[in-house]
Protein backbone atom coordinates (compact mmCIF):
# COMPACT_ATOMS: atom_id res chain seq x y z
CA UNK A 1 0.00 0.00 0.00
CA UNK A 2 1.18 3.29 -1.18
CA UNK A 3 1.74 6.04 2.09
CA UNK A 4 -0.64 9.02 1.71
CA UNK A 5 0.28 12.62 0.49
CA UNK A 6 -0.50 15.62 2.02
CA UNK A 7 -1.01 18.55 0.39
CA UNK A 8 0.02 22.12 1.23
CA UNK A 9 -3.94 22.97 2.71
CA UNK A 10 -5.47 22.42 6.54
CA UNK A 11 -7.78 20.51 4.36
CA UNK A 12 -5.65 17.86 3.75
CA UNK A 13 -3.55 18.70 7.12
CA UNK A 14 -6.24 17.78 9.22
CA UNK A 15 -6.66 14.85 8.07
CA UNK A 16 -3.52 13.48 9.25
CA UNK A 17 -3.85 10.90 12.10
CA UNK A 18 -1.20 10.32 15.31
CA UNK A 19 0.50 7.41 14.70
CA UNK A 20 0.54 4.02 16.53
CA UNK A 21 3.93 4.11 17.39
CA UNK A 22 3.30 7.55 19.64
CA UNK A 23 0.77 5.98 21.02
CA UNK A 24 2.19 3.01 22.07
CA UNK A 25 5.71 4.52 23.37
CA UNK A 26 4.69 6.52 26.27
CA UNK A 27 7.31 7.64 27.93
CA UNK A 28 10.41 9.90 25.97
CA UNK A 29 13.15 12.00 27.16
CA UNK A 30 13.35 15.46 26.73
CA UNK A 31 16.95 17.72 26.27
CA UNK A 32 17.53 21.36 27.10
CA UNK A 33 21.33 21.63 26.47
CA UNK A 34 22.58 25.37 25.01
CA UNK A 35 25.08 28.42 25.95
CA UNK A 36 22.60 28.63 29.13
CA UNK A 37 24.12 25.51 30.33
CA UNK A 38 27.45 27.48 31.61
CA UNK A 39 25.89 30.02 33.87
CA UNK A 40 23.71 27.20 35.19
CA UNK A 41 21.37 29.43 37.06
CA UNK A 42 18.06 30.36 38.23
CA UNK A 43 16.22 30.89 41.06
CA UNK A 44 14.29 27.76 42.62
CA UNK A 45 10.85 29.31 42.89
CA UNK A 46 7.87 28.03 41.27
CA UNK A 47 6.73 25.52 38.63
CA UNK A 48 4.71 26.87 35.50
CA UNK A 49 1.09 27.45 35.98
CA UNK A 50 1.48 28.69 39.97
CA UNK A 51 1.92 32.33 39.79
CA UNK A 52 0.65 35.27 37.57
CA UNK A 53 3.53 35.75 34.43
CA UNK A 54 4.96 39.02 35.24
CA UNK A 55 5.83 37.45 39.04
CA UNK A 56 6.77 34.38 36.97
CA UNK A 57 8.90 36.19 33.83
CA UNK A 58 10.99 38.35 36.74
CA UNK A 59 12.10 35.25 39.04
CA UNK A 60 11.92 32.36 36.20
CA UNK A 61 13.14 29.64 37.31
CA UNK A 62 14.02 27.77 33.72
CA UNK A 63 17.62 28.48 33.09
CA UNK A 64 17.44 28.16 29.49
CA UNK A 65 15.41 31.81 29.87
CA UNK A 66 18.59 33.48 31.59
CA UNK A 67 19.62 35.51 28.15
CA UNK A 68 15.51 37.22 28.88
CA UNK A 69 16.10 37.09 32.76
CA UNK A 70 19.47 39.19 31.91
CA UNK A 71 17.15 41.69 29.89
CA UNK A 72 14.37 42.41 32.35
CA UNK A 73 17.58 43.92 34.14
CA UNK A 74 16.68 42.84 37.97
CA UNK A 75 15.72 40.43 40.03
CA UNK A 76 17.36 37.42 41.16
CA UNK A 77 19.36 36.32 37.94
CA UNK A 78 20.09 39.72 37.15
CA UNK A 79 21.61 40.14 40.51
CA UNK A 80 23.85 36.92 39.96
CA UNK A 81 24.71 37.83 36.74
CA UNK A 82 26.08 41.30 37.67
CA UNK A 83 28.26 39.55 40.88
CA UNK A 84 29.59 37.10 38.88
CA UNK A 85 30.25 37.70 35.36
CA UNK A 86 30.20 41.69 35.28
CA UNK A 87 27.73 43.85 33.90
CA UNK A 88 28.85 44.39 30.64
CA UNK A 89 29.13 40.77 30.15
CA UNK A 90 26.98 39.73 27.71
CA UNK A 91 24.78 36.30 27.26
CA UNK A 92 26.74 35.90 23.67
CA UNK A 93 30.13 35.99 25.61
CA UNK A 94 29.14 32.54 27.01
CA UNK A 95 29.69 31.05 23.47
CA UNK A 96 32.92 30.53 23.45
CA UNK A 97 32.86 29.07 27.31
CA UNK A 98 30.97 26.22 25.97
CA UNK A 99 33.37 23.60 25.58
CA UNK A 100 31.49 20.52 25.93
CA UNK A 101 34.47 18.57 26.45
CA UNK A 102 33.10 15.44 28.34
CA UNK A 103 30.26 14.71 25.72
CA UNK A 104 29.61 11.59 24.61
CA UNK A 105 26.53 11.04 22.41
CA UNK A 106 26.87 7.22 22.54
CA UNK A 107 26.88 7.27 26.64
CA UNK A 108 23.44 9.21 26.31
CA UNK A 109 21.84 6.66 24.63
CA UNK A 110 22.57 4.11 25.89
CA UNK A 111 21.79 5.70 29.41
CA UNK A 112 17.62 6.59 27.61
CA UNK A 113 18.21 3.06 26.25
CA UNK A 114 18.16 1.59 30.27
CA UNK A 115 15.51 4.01 31.03
CA UNK A 116 13.13 3.10 29.29
CA UNK A 117 12.76 5.82 26.85
CA UNK A 118 10.89 5.05 23.83
CA UNK A 119 11.88 8.51 21.70
CA UNK A 120 14.27 11.55 22.59
CA UNK A 121 13.38 15.14 21.88
CA UNK A 122 16.38 17.40 21.93
CA UNK A 123 16.01 21.51 21.74
CA UNK A 124 17.90 22.16 18.12
CA UNK A 125 17.03 26.16 18.88
CA UNK A 126 16.06 27.25 21.75
CA UNK A 127 15.08 31.31 22.39
CA UNK A 128 18.18 32.34 22.72
CA UNK A 129 18.79 31.74 18.72
CA UNK A 130 22.00 29.51 19.45
CA UNK A 131 21.76 26.44 16.85
CA UNK A 132 22.74 23.01 17.71
CA UNK A 133 22.92 22.28 14.33
CA UNK A 134 25.20 23.38 11.47
CA UNK A 135 22.55 25.62 9.86
CA UNK A 136 23.22 27.28 7.01
CA UNK A 137 21.47 30.26 7.44
CA UNK A 138 23.14 31.83 10.96
CA UNK A 139 26.83 30.92 11.85
CA UNK A 140 25.35 31.25 15.81
CA UNK A 141 25.62 27.61 15.93
CA UNK A 142 27.64 24.69 17.93
CA UNK A 143 29.43 23.95 14.91
CA UNK A 144 31.01 27.55 14.19
CA UNK A 145 31.62 28.53 18.25
CA UNK A 146 31.20 26.73 21.29
CA UNK A 147 31.95 22.75 21.07
CA UNK A 148 32.26 22.76 17.31
CA UNK A 149 30.62 19.78 16.69
CA UNK A 150 26.89 18.74 15.21
CA UNK A 151 25.64 18.37 18.42
CA UNK A 152 22.23 17.57 16.46
CA UNK A 153 23.66 15.11 13.70
CA UNK A 154 25.80 13.35 16.37
CA UNK A 155 23.27 12.52 18.87
CA UNK A 156 20.58 11.33 16.30
CA UNK A 157 22.88 8.67 14.68
CA UNK A 158 23.65 7.94 18.59
CA UNK A 159 19.71 7.65 19.33
CA UNK A 160 18.61 5.74 16.14
CA UNK A 161 21.53 2.79 16.85
CA UNK A 162 19.58 1.95 20.22
CA UNK A 163 16.15 1.73 17.93
CA UNK A 164 15.06 5.06 19.86
CA UNK A 165 13.27 7.12 17.62
CA UNK A 166 14.44 10.87 17.21
CA UNK A 167 12.44 14.14 17.71
CA UNK A 168 13.66 17.63 17.74
CA UNK A 169 12.60 20.73 19.28
CA UNK A 170 12.43 24.17 17.46
CA UNK A 171 11.31 27.85 18.84
CA UNK A 172 9.99 28.73 16.19
CA UNK A 173 8.38 32.32 17.54
CA UNK A 174 10.71 33.50 19.40
CA UNK A 175 14.47 34.19 18.98
CA UNK A 176 16.32 37.06 20.60
CA UNK A 177 18.82 37.13 17.76
CA UNK A 178 16.42 38.84 16.05
CA UNK A 179 13.93 40.68 18.25
CA UNK A 180 15.17 40.76 22.17
CA UNK A 181 12.59 43.34 23.76
CA UNK A 182 12.11 41.98 27.38
CA UNK A 183 9.27 39.35 27.74
CA UNK A 184 7.74 40.63 31.02
CA UNK A 185 4.59 38.77 30.79
CA UNK A 186 2.56 36.48 28.32
CA UNK A 187 1.24 39.53 26.32
CA UNK A 188 4.77 39.76 25.43
CA UNK A 189 4.98 36.26 23.43
CA UNK A 190 3.15 37.24 20.40
CA UNK A 191 3.24 40.71 21.17
CA UNK A 192 7.02 41.63 21.09
CA UNK A 193 8.97 38.36 20.37
CA UNK A 194 10.50 38.61 16.60
CA UNK A 195 7.70 40.57 14.68
CA UNK A 196 9.55 41.04 11.46
CA UNK A 197 8.84 39.16 8.17
CA UNK A 198 12.70 38.70 7.87
CA UNK A 199 12.62 36.62 10.89
CA UNK A 200 8.98 34.83 9.88
CA UNK A 201 11.26 33.55 6.69
CA UNK A 202 14.39 32.61 8.57
CA UNK A 203 12.42 30.41 11.33
CA UNK A 204 10.62 28.82 8.02
CA UNK A 205 13.15 28.02 6.25
CA UNK A 206 15.33 26.77 9.25
CA UNK A 207 11.99 24.31 10.18
CA UNK A 208 12.64 23.18 6.83
CA UNK A 209 16.17 22.61 7.24
CA UNK A 210 15.85 20.23 10.09
CA UNK A 211 13.32 18.21 8.78
CA UNK A 212 15.29 17.85 5.46
CA UNK A 213 18.72 17.46 7.24
CA UNK A 214 17.29 14.75 10.06
CA UNK A 215 13.90 13.23 9.27
CA UNK A 216 12.81 13.59 13.08
CA UNK A 217 9.88 11.38 14.47
CA UNK A 218 8.33 13.96 16.09
CA UNK A 219 8.85 17.99 15.40
CA UNK A 220 8.08 19.88 18.52
CA UNK A 221 7.41 23.43 17.93
CA UNK A 222 7.52 25.94 21.22
CA UNK A 223 5.16 28.80 21.68
CA UNK A 224 4.03 29.74 18.63
CA UNK A 225 4.61 30.05 15.07
CA UNK A 226 5.48 33.83 13.72
CA UNK A 227 2.07 35.72 12.63
CA UNK A 228 3.67 36.63 9.43
CA UNK A 229 4.15 33.64 7.05
CA UNK A 230 1.17 31.60 9.09
CA UNK A 231 -0.41 30.77 5.15
CA UNK A 232 2.99 28.67 5.21
CA UNK A 233 1.69 26.69 7.81
CA UNK A 234 -0.23 23.70 6.24
CA UNK A 235 2.55 23.80 3.36
CA UNK A 236 5.21 23.04 6.11
CA UNK A 237 3.89 20.27 8.01
CA UNK A 238 2.31 18.38 3.98
CA UNK A 239 6.26 18.61 3.33
CA UNK A 240 7.35 17.58 7.31
CA UNK A 241 4.34 14.86 6.51
CA UNK A 242 5.20 13.53 3.61
CA UNK A 243 9.40 13.05 4.63
CA UNK A 244 8.71 11.38 7.25
CA UNK A 245 5.95 9.00 7.13
CA UNK A 246 4.82 8.53 10.63
CA UNK A 247 5.76 12.11 11.87
CA UNK A 248 3.94 13.78 14.71
CA UNK A 249 3.62 17.54 15.69
CA UNK A 250 2.61 19.17 19.33
CA UNK A 251 -0.06 22.09 19.12
CA UNK A 252 2.12 25.26 19.57
CA UNK A 253 1.06 26.23 16.12
CA UNK A 254 -1.03 28.93 17.01
CA UNK A 255 -4.04 27.04 17.85
CA UNK A 256 -4.27 25.95 14.27
CA UNK A 257 -3.55 22.50 13.93
CA UNK A 258 -1.83 19.69 16.46
CA UNK A 259 -1.55 15.58 16.68
CA UNK A 260 -1.26 16.08 20.40
CA UNK A 261 -1.98 18.62 23.46
CA UNK A 262 0.81 19.25 25.61
CA UNK A 263 0.83 20.26 29.04
CA UNK A 264 3.76 21.96 30.89
CA UNK A 265 4.18 21.76 34.59
CA UNK A 266 0.72 22.78 35.70
CA UNK A 267 -0.17 24.60 32.33
CA UNK A 268 -1.74 23.06 29.55
CA UNK A 269 -4.46 20.62 29.05
CA UNK A 270 -5.15 16.96 29.64
CA UNK A 271 -8.32 15.53 27.82
CA UNK A 272 -8.68 11.21 28.31
CA UNK A 273 -10.47 11.38 24.35
CA UNK A 274 -7.60 12.90 23.03
CA UNK A 275 -3.83 12.08 23.12
CA UNK A 276 -1.73 14.88 25.28
CA UNK A 277 1.66 14.64 26.41
CA UNK A 278 3.26 15.88 29.87
CA UNK A 279 6.17 18.04 29.77
CA UNK A 280 8.30 19.02 32.56
CA UNK A 281 11.84 19.03 34.39
CA UNK A 282 12.94 16.89 36.59
CA UNK A 283 13.10 20.01 39.16
CA UNK A 284 11.40 23.53 38.09
CA UNK A 285 13.94 23.98 35.39
CA UNK A 286 14.22 22.38 31.73
CA UNK A 287 18.14 23.79 31.61
CA UNK A 288 20.77 22.84 33.95
CA UNK A 289 20.39 24.76 37.11
CA UNK A 290 23.47 24.45 39.46
CA UNK A 291 20.74 25.74 42.43
CA UNK A 292 18.51 22.44 41.76
CA UNK A 293 20.36 19.53 43.74
CA UNK A 294 18.84 16.23 44.67
CA UNK A 295 16.74 17.68 47.22
CA UNK A 296 14.95 20.25 44.65
CA UNK A 297 14.11 17.39 41.81
CA UNK A 298 11.60 14.83 41.57
CA UNK A 299 12.02 12.18 43.61
CA UNK A 300 11.70 8.63 41.64
CA UNK A 301 8.89 7.54 43.59
CA UNK A 302 6.89 10.28 42.70
CA UNK A 303 8.58 10.24 38.83
CA UNK A 304 7.36 6.74 38.52
CA UNK A 305 3.81 7.93 39.50
CA UNK A 306 4.09 11.24 37.28
CA UNK A 307 4.65 8.11 34.75
CA UNK A 308 1.82 6.14 35.62
CA UNK A 309 -0.80 8.51 36.03
CA UNK A 310 -0.07 10.08 32.71
CA UNK A 311 -0.38 6.98 30.85
CA UNK A 312 -3.51 5.59 32.59
CA UNK A 313 -5.35 9.17 31.67
CA UNK A 314 -4.15 9.01 27.63
CA UNK A 315 -0.77 10.53 28.01
CA UNK A 316 2.94 10.62 27.40
CA UNK A 317 5.40 11.91 29.55
CA UNK A 318 8.23 13.77 28.35
CA UNK A 319 10.73 13.99 30.81
CA UNK A 320 13.85 16.25 30.40
CA UNK A 321 17.33 15.83 31.19
CA UNK A 322 19.71 18.74 31.43
CA UNK A 323 23.42 18.46 30.82
CA UNK A 324 25.92 20.58 32.49
CA UNK A 325 27.68 22.07 30.07
CA UNK A 326 30.69 19.51 29.58
CA UNK A 327 28.19 17.09 28.19
CA UNK A 328 27.67 15.23 31.48
CA UNK A 329 24.32 14.13 32.60
CA UNK A 330 24.18 15.10 36.54
CA UNK A 331 24.23 12.28 38.77
CA UNK A 332 20.88 12.93 40.11
CA UNK A 333 19.08 12.61 37.16
CA UNK A 334 20.89 9.65 35.91
CA UNK A 335 19.95 7.76 38.98
CA UNK A 336 16.22 8.82 38.70
CA UNK A 337 16.25 7.57 35.06
CA UNK A 338 18.03 4.23 35.93
CA UNK A 339 15.18 4.08 38.70
CA UNK A 340 12.73 4.42 36.36
CA UNK A 341 14.23 1.97 33.82
CA UNK A 342 14.16 -0.70 36.26
CA UNK A 343 11.06 -0.29 37.38
CA UNK A 344 10.06 -0.29 33.96
CA UNK A 345 11.73 -3.66 33.22
CA UNK A 346 9.23 -5.54 35.55
CA UNK A 347 5.91 -3.35 34.75
CA UNK A 348 6.41 -2.13 31.47
CA UNK A 349 3.59 -4.64 30.19
CA UNK A 350 1.19 -2.40 31.67
CA UNK A 351 2.76 0.67 30.07
CA UNK A 352 3.70 0.00 26.49
CA UNK A 353 1.36 -0.47 23.78
CA UNK A 354 -1.45 0.03 26.28
CA UNK A 355 -4.26 2.54 25.52
CA UNK A 356 -6.44 4.39 28.11
CA UNK A 357 -9.06 2.09 29.98
CA UNK A 358 -12.53 2.96 30.10
CA UNK A 359 -11.96 3.00 34.27
CA UNK A 360 -11.15 6.18 35.06
CA UNK A 361 -8.31 6.63 38.01
CA UNK A 362 -9.60 6.84 41.39
CA UNK A 363 -8.33 7.73 44.74
CA UNK A 364 -9.07 5.88 47.63
CA UNK A 365 -9.51 7.10 51.39
CA UNK A 366 -6.07 6.42 52.50
CA UNK A 367 -4.74 8.64 49.48
CA UNK A 368 -3.71 5.28 47.19
CA UNK A 369 -4.36 5.89 43.58
CA UNK A 370 -5.64 3.04 41.63
CA UNK A 371 -4.79 3.92 38.10
CA UNK A 372 -5.47 1.45 35.20
CA UNK A 373 -4.37 0.85 31.63
CA UNK A 374 -6.32 -1.18 28.83
CA UNK A 375 -4.34 -4.09 26.21
CA UNK A 376 -7.39 -5.53 24.25
CA UNK A 377 -9.06 -7.52 26.64
CA UNK A 378 -6.73 -7.30 29.41
CA UNK A 379 -6.85 -4.92 32.01
CA UNK A 380 -3.62 -3.35 34.15
CA UNK A 381 -4.00 -2.19 37.61
CA UNK A 382 -1.66 0.16 39.02
CA UNK A 383 -1.67 0.62 42.49
CA UNK A 384 0.31 3.93 43.83
CA UNK A 385 1.01 5.59 47.25
CA UNK A 386 1.61 2.54 49.26
CA UNK A 387 3.83 2.81 52.53
CA UNK A 388 6.45 0.04 53.37
CA UNK A 389 5.33 -2.96 55.05
CA UNK A 390 1.74 -2.38 54.07
CA UNK A 391 -0.44 -5.97 54.83
CA UNK A 392 -3.94 -5.13 52.36
CA UNK A 393 -5.48 -2.84 50.02
CA UNK A 394 -8.74 -2.98 48.40
CA UNK A 395 -9.13 -2.39 44.76
CA UNK A 396 -12.92 -1.58 43.95
CA UNK A 397 -14.96 -3.28 40.91
CA UNK A 398 -12.69 -5.74 40.04
CA UNK A 399 -13.59 -9.32 40.84
CA UNK A 400 -11.86 -11.59 38.96
CA UNK A 401 -7.69 -12.81 39.24
CA UNK A 402 -4.93 -10.13 39.78
CA UNK A 403 -1.45 -11.14 39.06
CA UNK A 404 1.48 -9.11 39.96
CA UNK A 405 3.78 -8.06 37.25
CA UNK A 406 6.68 -7.55 39.96
CA UNK A 407 7.48 -11.78 40.40
CA UNK A 408 9.10 -10.77 43.64
CA UNK A 409 5.72 -10.22 45.58
CA UNK A 410 3.92 -12.34 47.15
CA UNK A 411 -0.05 -11.84 47.40
CA UNK A 412 -3.23 -13.09 48.66
CA UNK A 413 -7.06 -12.02 47.41
CA UNK A 414 -10.22 -12.13 48.56
CA UNK A 415 -13.25 -10.71 47.23
CA UNK A 416 -15.78 -8.17 48.78
CA UNK A 417 -18.58 -6.94 48.17
CA UNK A 418 -17.08 -4.02 46.24
CA UNK A 419 -14.92 -5.58 44.56
CA UNK A 420 -11.36 -7.50 45.60
CA UNK A 421 -8.85 -7.38 48.95
CA UNK A 422 -5.73 -7.80 47.83
CA UNK A 423 -3.07 -9.18 50.84
CA UNK A 424 0.46 -8.20 50.62
CA UNK A 425 2.72 -10.24 52.48
CA UNK A 426 6.52 -8.77 51.30
CA UNK A 427 5.73 -5.22 49.95
CA UNK A 428 8.80 -2.70 49.83
CA UNK A 429 9.17 1.13 49.42
CA UNK A 430 11.42 0.27 46.37
CA UNK A 431 9.00 -1.75 44.30
CA UNK A 432 7.53 1.44 43.74
CA UNK A 433 3.97 1.46 42.46
CA UNK A 434 3.00 -2.30 42.01
CA UNK A 435 0.96 -3.35 38.74
CA UNK A 436 -1.28 -6.50 38.54
CA UNK A 437 -3.02 -7.78 35.43
CA UNK A 438 -6.47 -8.47 35.50
CA UNK A 439 -6.86 -10.77 32.33
CA UNK A 440 -10.00 -10.44 30.18
CA UNK A 441 -11.53 -7.64 32.68
CA UNK A 442 -11.26 -4.26 30.60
Amino acid sequence: MSKKRFIGNWESIKTHQVPEWYDDCKFGIFIHWGLYSVPAYAPHTWELGEVDSKEWFLDNPYAEWYYNSLNIGKGHTYDHHVEKYGRDFKYEDFAPMWKAENWDPDKWAKLFKKSGAQYVVLTTKHHDGFCLYPSKYTDFNCVKMGPKRDITGELTNAVRAEGIRMGLYYSGLIDWQYANDPIFEDDDLFGTSSPTFEYADYSYKQMMELVDTYEPSVFWNDIGWPKQSEEMMPYFLAHYYNKVEEGVVNDRFNGRFRDFLTKEYKQGKVDRSEKWEMCRGMGLSFGYNENEGDEQIIPEKDLISLLVGTVANNGNLLINVGPKADGTIPKEQEKRLLALGKWLETNGEGIYGTRCSRRESVVMDNDTAVHFTAKGSDLYVFVDGLEEGTKEFDIPNIFGELTPLNKELQTESEKTASGTRLHLKNYRKDMYTLCFKAAGQE
